[in-house]
């Protein structure tokens, strides 16, 4: 009876998630903010699982697993499971990370085991938002103030347009280059 009530909090948790991130990927920018806040704290509970010994690499793996997630978006098929697509993607940075030298076999650990992406966060999740805070502070305003109010707050261009001073033109290149900057950002930083 345990098993299956912890089977059922599983299946709860992905439908919950598999239905922000469809949200987000109709456009609807609320539920894509939700969906990565969410996912934050049960990706970073799975990767301190296997970052026992490196706790200080979490933080850098997680924004990297959660970027290649939004960059990989319109990769996923909606008929698949959530959970097991995000896994795989977590089990390709890990396996990056490791890669070089055999520190540990995370990687190779069985699709099973990506029920663990929902496990109970450890974490509130104050910190996922300082680690987005953390990132963004890192881009000059011209890219931070349009990813911030268009990507995060959910304006409009137009209203971001106004509000910042910007045209609209410079906003949309903002976030354009904004989110290339991290990225490249995130990818460099080990």
């Amino acid at each position: 009876m345990e098993r299956t009530t912890h089977n059922q909090a599983l299946r709860s948790r992905e439908i919950h998630l598999q239905a922000l991130f469809l949200a987000g990927l109709d456009g609807n920018e609320k539920a894509y903010r939700t969906f990565l806040m969410e996912l934050s704290t049960h990706v970073r509970g799975f990767l301190r699982n296997r970052l026992q010994r490196e706790p200080s690499e979490i933080e850098d793996l997680l924004q990297e697993v959660l970027l290649a997630v939004h960059n990989g978006r319109q990769t996923y098929l909606a008929d698949q499971p959530l959970t097991a697509w995000v896994f795989a993607i977590a089990r390709y940075k890990l396996a990056d990370f490791f890669r070089g030298g055999s520190r540990h076999d995370a990687f190779n650990d069985s699709l099973d085991d990506a029920a663990e992406l929902l496990a109970e966060p450890h974490l509130e999740p104050a910190q996922a938002s300082r680690d987005l805070n953390k990132l963004l502070k890192l881009l000059p305003e011209r890219q931070r103030f349009p990813i911030l109010h268009v990507k995060l707050e959910g304006m409009s261009v137009s209203e971001t347009a106004q509000m910042t001073g910007l045209s609209e033109s410079a906003v949309k290149i903002g976030i354009h280059r904004g989110l290339k900057a991290l990225a490249a950002r995130i990818r460099g930083a080990r």
